[in-house]
């Protein structure tokens, strides 16, 4: 098993930047991947973006070029980079694992002011 703990959110005016951390503990060798997702009231979890152990990154077209998915393996953390925000981009936003099974994180508010 996983644990995550995501970190970073909060307010930000329309068009900042703001860095969530997604630190993971547990079973880390057995990650293969690890990914952002967030989910607004009433809607499904999408996927942002997600980064394979070897680096491979992946995004979602709503996000590709003002989002970036990075990692630090020396703190076996995950980072997601949000640029240019809008006010459509508020909600919560978790972070989630792939090992031998899916693991996600408590979640962390992103609050964009217009």
């Amino acid at each position: 098993q996983v644990q995550l703990v995501e970190s970073g959110g909060g307010l930000v005016q329309a068009g900042g930047s703001r860095r969530l951390s997604c630190a993971a503990s547990g079973s880390i060798f057995r990650i293969i991947s690890m990914g952002w997702y967030r989910q607004a009231p009433g809607k499904q979890r999408e996927l942002l973006a997600d980064i394979t152990s070897s680096g491979w990154t992946n995004y979602a077209d709503s996000v590709k070029g003002r989002f970036t998915i990075s990692r630090d393996g020396a703190k076996n953390t995950v980072y997601l980079h949000m640029n240019s925000l809008k006010p459509e981009d508020t909600t919560v936003y978790y972070c989630k694992a792939v090992a031998l099974r899916e693991d996600w994180g408590q979640g962390t508010q992103v609050t964009v002011s217009s």
